[in-house]
């Protein structure tokens, strides 16, 4: 019997401490889980009602933060400061910041540069061997229409004569805008710049035999025939002799105008309105227009600038005339400042075979962003593009939207400013002596431009004013073109645009023999 009670006694000792083992082990589970569930709700305390419910504890005064995500710095302000008794012709002694701070460590990398960034390759090409010498500069002044300087992030100007309207005050005032959107980024640097229509510099006037290099002169537009470098033009920061809006608020304006009148719906011709007296190609396309005699499918119309000056230029908005299926670019004395408003429009745009480019059209294909129109037969051409779109319509549409996405997508402001600070970057690096101001030269601001101005001009440069540096770094510019690529490109653009003429000739071939 004692046996027995001994072994009973031995197995309910063992069971005991088991029994407290696991009650132990149970407790400490316990005590861990409220350990962490404790841990947890102070780690994510952001997420939860400041005061803890269980202690009553604020954390108001020691908030919290997520640690795997760095605090977002405010944006540094760069305020127009107009004061009254300094609206005249001095710089603010203090200015915005000389540079930007460090970009954090974790602070996404640079998106890439939309694909035309690769011109910039192409247009500072010449002086890649040779640099640029203060003599060559000095050499390009004789087509120019100003100097700009900058040094140590400074703006000085030197004017040699006045554009017209106000195409040399607002494409300063752009460059301006660039600084306050980099301050400290670009580097010193000697431009001469020219606002006329047409570039200047011939590029056979250089052989390379003589190893002589072209001046370099910045303008709005080239061609084949020019080596000028390619610059954004005055009309993204506005144009107010003609009630044109800087580019940022127009372009959403267009935006909403596509919104307003789908492209089914709109008036199935072609339609253009300017100057017809600049140019004879212009003069010719009124030939074109609708009459008791034969209709083209086209309605063209002259533009009266000062007939419409005096309407306070109500029939020139814009953003109301993107009521075409199919609208007309047509070059003036150069290329024209209307074919960015054009290709936004939705509609096809029927490009009449250009000459001149300015810094992004060289990456417009035919048949995907625009329709190509013979320049010696432009009525029959016209007639058979609005009758092709109107019979194929949704090959049409998609012509259309793809041209209005690329300017509403990759010709965004940002992107302007982006191309003007690798253009400026890159071509001071080819600058083989260091930039002084001219004797002649005025410092120049935004201050010194925006506050004595009046009307318009002063409504579109506070408009269009960059008002906190980026908080990103400028895009990455894509390499350049190898030869054989920019051949292919060439090559396959000159083929499109050569199919359309076949389509073309078939067409009227079968009107002929139907007649």
């Amino acid at each position: 019997m004692r046996d027995s009670a001994a072994l009973l006694h031995g197995i309910l000792q063992r069971r005991c401490v088991s029994y407290l083992a696991t009650l132990f082990f149970f407790i400490l589970c316990i005590a861990a889980f409220f350990s962490a569930r404790l841990l947890d709700f102070r780690w994510n305390a952001g997420n939860y009602p400041r005061k803890s419910i269980f202690s009553g504890v604020t954390f108001s005064k020691y908030p919290l933060h997520d640690p795997w995500t760095k605090p977002r710095r405010n944006p540094i302000e760069i305020p127009l400061t107009c004061a009254v008794t300094n609206s005249t012709r001095t710089c603010p002694t203090t200015y915005h910041p000389p540079n930007l701070s460090a970009r954090d460590e974790d602070a996404a990398a640079p998106e890439a540069c939309p694909d035309y960034f690769r011109w910039i390759h192409e247009d500072l090409s010449p002086w890649r061997e040779t640099g640029i010498s203060l003599d060559m500069v000095e050499a390009a002044k004789r087509r120019a229409y100003f100097r700009l300087v900058i040094v140590n992030g400074t703006v000085y100007v030197e004017t040699y004569q006045r554009s017209f309207q106000t195409r040399d005050v607002f494409t300063q005032w752009g460059i301006l805008q660039l600084l306050r959107r980099y301050p400290g980024k670009l580097p010193d640097l000697d431009l001469i710049f020219s606002c006329a229509d047409q570039p200047g510099i011939v590029k056979e006037c250089y052989p390379k035999s003589n190893a002589t290099a072209p001046p370099p002169l910045f303008g709005y537009d080239g061609d084949d025939a020019t080596v000028d470098i390619v610059f954004p033009d005055w009309s993204f920061w506005g144009w107010p002799e003609i009630v044109i809006k800087p580019w940022e608020q127009l372009s959403e304006e267009l935006k909403e105008g596509n919104r307003r009148m789908r492209w089914v719906d709109r008036e199935a011709h072609a339609y253009w309105k300017g100057n017809a007296r600049l140019t004879a190609s212009r003069r010719d396309l009124l030939k074109c227009h609708v009459s008791d005699k034969q209709d083209w499918n086209a309605r063209v119309y002259y533009q009266d600038w000062h007939r419409e000056q005096r309407q306070g230029f109500k029939n020139s908005n814009l953003a109301d005339q993107c009521i075409h299926r199919f609208k007309i670019y047509i070059e003036g004395i150069g290329w024209s400042v209307s074919e960015k408003y054009i290709l936004a429009c939705d509609s096809v745009s029927l490009v009449v075979r250009p000459r001149y480019y300015d810094f992004f059209t060289r990456s417009l294909i035919p048949l995907q962003h625009y329709w190509p129109i013979r320049e010696n037969d432009k009525c029959r051409s016209i007639k058979y593009a609005v009758h092709w779109g109107n019979t194929h319509q949704e090959e049409a549409q998609a012509i259309g939207k793809a041209a209005s996405d690329f300017v509403q997508e990759e010709l965004q402001m940002k992107y302007v400013y982006d191309y003007m600070f690798h253009l400026l970057t890159e071509y001071a690096k080819l600058l083989k002596y260091k930039p002084s101001v001219p004797p002649k030269a005025i410092e120049l601001c935004s201050e010194l431009m925006a506050c004595p101005a009046d009307g318009l001009v002063k409504k579109y440069m506070v408009d269009s004013v960059v008002t906190s540096p980026s908080e990103a770094a400028p895009c990455t510019v894509p390499p350049p073109y190898d030869p054989p690529t920019l051949h292919s490109i060439l090559e396959r653009k000159e083929d499109l645009i050569k199919q359309v003429e076949t389509w073309e000739k078939q067409y009227w071939d079968t009107q002929t023999n139907h007649n």
